[in-house]
């Protein structure tokens, strides 16, 4: 993959962050919290896919997205283990939310993942700048 794209595809990867994020603050405010937890986890699947593709990893799995993000970025102290943590709770949140049966939302949940969302996004973000991808 040449650099511009690349750039262009980090690019691309952060505006479905970003745009998952505001799915998610509007969500929240309509009291939709479990569409709110979902475009949440996916503000930070975009973006750890983004990290992803600055290492030429992947997979169809986002259990496996996850396993690669600890393994390339926590476990070498490229990004605090909280931004781990934010990431596996959301992913579980999500999981629970979306396919679990008569499983209730409550708002603080939505409104805490939202949180750990926008932190992780824009510590991927600031990460991509500081190594001069973006």
């Amino acid at each position: 993959m040449t650099d511009d794209t690349l750039r262009e595809l980090l690019l691309f990867r952060l505006e479905q962050a970003h745009e998952s994020l505001r799915e998610a603050d509007l969500l929240c405010a309509a009291q939709a919290n479990r569409g709110a937890v979902n475009r949440a986890y996916y503000a930070m699947f975009y973006a750890l896919l983004a990290l992803l593709a600055t290492k030429q990893l992947g997979t169809s799995k986002h259990s496996g997205a996850i396993s690669l993000f600890d393994r390339e970025f926590i476990k070498t102290g490229v990004f605090p283990r909280e931004l781990s943590r934010s990431l596996h709770l959301a992913f579980d949140q999500r999981q629970t939310y979306d396919y679990g049966e008569m499983v209730e939302t409550e708002p603080e949940a939505s409104g805490d993942t939202i949180a750990g969302a926008r932190s992780f996004v824009e510590s991927v973000e600031k990460y991509l700048r500081e190594q001069r991808l973006l």
